[in-house]
């Protein structure tokens, strides 16, 4: 009898772990189910939508690639390729998108901006958060890359680094070449030629009246004003 008793302590104290193990298995189950679903749930945010006719009808927060719902933009992507101050390659491949809410101002300001002649030409749309960390890698600068910590509005798909060309695709005089980091390059730097503030007014005052916002120091960098409260993003587009 006394082995018996000594026995069942011990019989109840290896049932009692068991199920304690059992909830503890339950519990990460659910953890994990809960994590992967906000993961799922964060990446269909992210994902790009298919070519469609029109972007009427979709999420303001979807991501498009802006070549397929026009013809009439300029591409000279930088930094899939050495031509930018970093000297390095942080693309894979050389691609615009924004969100969508981005897409459907931009299309409406490149259509005023051809009624008189010009086009939208882009140096850079979004850029993925793990981009930013490349960049921050090689300038940890916050003058010249945004924190990737933080992140941008590049990261968010609502910034655009942009110039404008002829309809023949001539670049008009902008006084610097893009990521040209010093005063000459500045908005309220009136000491420039009548033709290049010209030219830098008519692309400010287009891309303001359709929403977006200029910064000081970079007459090619515009922020779409409502998209500065849009989350970070990383989705990556693929490259054939």
């Amino acid at each position: 009898m006394g082995i018996m008793l000594l026995a069942l302590p011990l019989f109840f104290s290896c049932k009692e772990v068991a199920v304690n193990n059992k909830e503890a298995e339950d519990n990460e189950i659910q953890l994990k189910a809960t994590d992967t679903a906000q993961i799922t749930n964060a990446k269909k945010e992210e994902l790009p939508v298919p070519k469609l006719k029109s972007l009427e009808g979709l999420a303001d927060t979807l991501f498009v690639r802006l070549a397929d719902y026009s013809d009439d933009f300029v591409y000279d992507l930088r930094y899939a390729t050495e031509n930018n101050f970093l000297k390095a390659k942080v693309y894979d491949c050389a691609e615009c998108y924004t969100r969508v809410k981005t897409a459907q101002a931009l299309l409406l300001a490149n259509k005023e901006l051809m009624g008189k002649g010009y086009k939208i030409k882009f140096f850079d749309c979004y850029r993925p958060n793990d981009v930013q960390y490349k960049m921050w890698a090689i300038v940890p600068n916050p003058q010249y890359v945004a924190n990737p910590v933080k992140g941008s509005i590049h990261n968010k798909g609502g910034a655009v680094d942009i110039t404008l060309v002829t309809l023949e695709g001539e670049e008009l005089d902008m006084g610097t070449d893009f990521d040209f980091f010093g005063k000459k390059a500045y908005h309220d730097n009136l000491d420039l030629p009548k033709s290049i503030l010209n030219n830098r007014l008519l692309l400010k005052e287009t891309m303001e009246k359709y929403g977006f916002w200029s910064i000081r120091t970079e007459w090619w960098h515009y922020n779409l004003g409502t998209a500065s409260n849009d989350k970070v993003a990383n989705f990556k587009w693929d490259c054939d």
